[in-house]
């Protein structure tokens, strides 16, 4: 598929088919995550992969909304793979306390944004943009912070993760009801792109 039809078909897809995925989708949508930038080649990301009913449905039942049955959008249950994205602060103030960076004091004041974060909202865009390249569809979202504690339960996440959001991906359900955020619309570039001075 043509790159710039691959990024004006992505959106953020709620309704999936239970239809598993074929492997080679799957690692195929990894290695293009690991693809992504990241500050000083940190690569400080990591990434857990629940593939089947069984692994997310723990996922669900950790993380999910308390009235299951009340969820707006239930065909992102059906999503056969999710993807939680997870930044590794530690391996960037590692890296950068390296001679070549020489930030020894790992002070996060250097940094003018979280670059851990940062980077692993990278890959998951790539992740985004894969899943449209093979025509899947896929939904970007983000953890309960009130649930956090029992997604790193469930899974045995370290506290030294942490997660940024989820990927679903899956086959898309044909009908998929838009989401109502989209009535809003693009903003228009003269909002915001600035030339030459804002």
């Amino acid at each position: 598929m043509d790159f710039q039809t691959v990024v004006r078909k992505r959106r953020m897809l709620r309704s999936f088919e239970p239809r598993p995925l074929a492997p080679e989708m799957v690692e195929r949508i990894l290695a293009n995550a690991q693809r992504a930038p990241s500050a000083g080649f940190s690569q400080g990301w990591a990434f857990l992969v629940l593939e089947g009913d069984t692994e997310t449905r723990r996922y669900w039942d950790a993380v999910g909304p308390a009235d299951a049955d009340a969820f707006r959008w239930q065909d992102l249950y059906k999503a056969p793979l999710l993807i939680v994205c997870l930044s590794h602060k530690a391996a960037y103030l590692d890296r950068y306390a390296e001679t070549d960076k020489g930030w020894t004091d790992r002070s996060e004041a250097h940094w003018p944004a979280p670059y851990w974060d940062i980077d692993t909202g990278m890959a998951a865009m790539l992740m985004l943009l894969t899943a449209v390249d093979l025509g899947l569809g896929a939904l970007f979202f983000g953890i309960p912070v009130g649930k956090i504690a029992a997604f790193r339960t469930a899974f045995g996440v370290p506290e030294a993760y942490s997660p940024i959001g989820t990927v679903a991906i899956g086959y898309p359900k044909p009908h998929d009801p838009p989401s109502p955020s989209l009535k809003r619309g693009h903003r228009p570039p003269a909002e915001v792109i600035h030339r030459g001075r804002w």
